[in-house]
């Protein structure tokens, strides 16, 4: 069993490139946009000049904590994951990398991002960290199989990376890094809508309790995509009410709010892969122009 396993291991190996696996089990894509909400909400919570090592070290240590629970996840969720188009090959079921070292990986990184963020940064940015790593594993991973509600709960994890820049800069929780967390938290919850309606055969077949999964008519899916986005709109505009971004921001953030809103509203009537397709690029396109915005106008 274990040298079959090893060779199976070795030629997949062999055919995707390590590189390939680490960004793979590292989940990259979502570890970048972690990245760059923490980033965001570092340069926001910056007063005076920039500490660039100080956000040196809150991006690392936000990496290897991020790299960590990705990995974790996919641990944990490897038997579902094996069961989906989307996800069976990744480095667990497509038996790239054992159970043992993907724990080893998981729990090293993520033990160590929450010990360099407390080291480095400060202790108060660590436990956000912390509280992102047990929401995301031991909630919202369990409640997939269990409530469509575990979107909601998923949005947490999710949107606290721009609340741990913040206070990586400032050292202390405010309304305006709770903006953020609300922005981001409201973002996602339309952008997964979108994916879990895509993809909804394949998560009701590997044992995902998603919103399409249980609403036939889609109804619900359309409604809470609206009112999310609907929601989205005014509480988008709290960074310039709290003096946190100029008007050109504010102008941008309302033209990219009616936007994603029209999309998700378009979703509600036509319940069709084309238009879940329309609200889901809608979202990625969303949230990299509003972030550009609030940095590009940051009020001095």
């Amino acid at each position: 069993m274990k040298a079959s396993y090893s060779s199976l291991a070795n030629t997949a190996t062999v055919e995707k490139g390590w590189v390939a696996v680490i960004c793979d089990l590292t989940k990259a894509r979502l570890t970048l946009l972690v990245l760059l909400t923490t980033l965001v909400g570092f340069y926001l919570g910056t007063t005076g000049a920039t500490n660039y090592l100080l956000m040196l070290h809150a991006v690392l240590g936000t990496a290897l904590l991020a790299s960590g629970a990705a990995a974790l996840n996919q641990l944990l969720e490897r038997d579902f994951d094996a069961r989906m188009r989307r996800t069976q090959s990744r480095p667990l079921p497509a038996g790239r990398l054992s159970p043992e070292v993907v724990l080893l990986f998981g729990g090293l990184s993520s033990v160590a991002g929450l010990v360099y963020l407390a080291m480095a940064v400060n202790l108060l940015t660590a436990v956000l960290g912390a509280v992102t790593l047990l929401t995301y594993l031991f909630i919202y991973t369990p409640l997939k199989r269990v409530t469509w509600l575990n979107t909601a709960v998923g949005a947490i994890p999710g949107a606290i990376p721009p609340l741990m820049g913040w206070t990586a800069a400032r050292g202390e929780m405010s309304p305006e890094g709770w903006a953020l967390f609300g922005i981001l938290a409201l973002w996602q919850m339309p952008h997964f809508f979108a994916i879990a309606w895509i993809y909804r055969d394949e998560y009701a077949k590997a044992g995902f309790v998603m919103l399409p999964a249980v609403d036939a008519d889609g109804s619900r899916t359309g409604q809470q995509s609206v009112g999310h986005t609907l929601l989205l709109l005014p509480l988008s505009v709290l960074p310039f009410l709290f003096k946190v971004a100029g008007p050109v921001y504010l102008t941008g953030a309302i033209m990219l709010g009616a936007a994603y809103l029209w999309c998700a509203f378009n979703f509600s009537r036509q319940l069709t892969l084309r238009s879940a397709k329309q609200l889901f690029f809608s979202s990625i396109i969303y949230l990299p122009l509003l972030l550009i915005l609030l940095v590009a106008d940051k009020a001095k």
